[in-house]
C-alpha cells in the first residue's frame, strides 16, 4: 500500500491497545513499519501531552484519523479505499 503516504501511529510501550492496532493495520490493509511510521509518545513530552491516553492514534499528514480501538470501516472511509 505504498500509496498511502504520510501515516503515523502514535503509540505507548506496553499498550496492548497499540499492539493490536498495529497488527490490525498489518492484517486489514496490509501496512507494516515501512508503511506506517510508529511513534511512542513517551519519547517526548509535547507529544505525551497533545496524546495523552488517547493512544493508539493514527494520522495522516497530520490529521488524526482514528484512535483508541482499531475500527477497519472508519479507517478504510478515511483512507478513502
Amino acid at each position: 500500500m505504498s500509496e498511502l503516504t504520510g501515516l503515523v501511529l502514535f503509540v505507548r510501550e506496553g499498550c496492548h491497545l497499540c499492539e493490536d492496532f498495529l497488527l490490525n493495520l498489518s492484517l486489514d490493509f496490509g501496512l507494516d513499519h515501512e508503511d506506517v511510521a510508529v511513534v511512542d509518545v513517551s519519547s517526548d513530552v509535547a507529544l505525551a501531552l497533545r496524546y495523552g491516553l488517547r493512544v493508539p492514534v493514527l494520522t495522516r499528514n497530520g490529521e488524526p484519523i482514528a484512535e483508541g480501538i482499531f475500527d477497519s470501516a472508519q479507517i478504510r472511509q478515511a483512507l478513502r479505499l
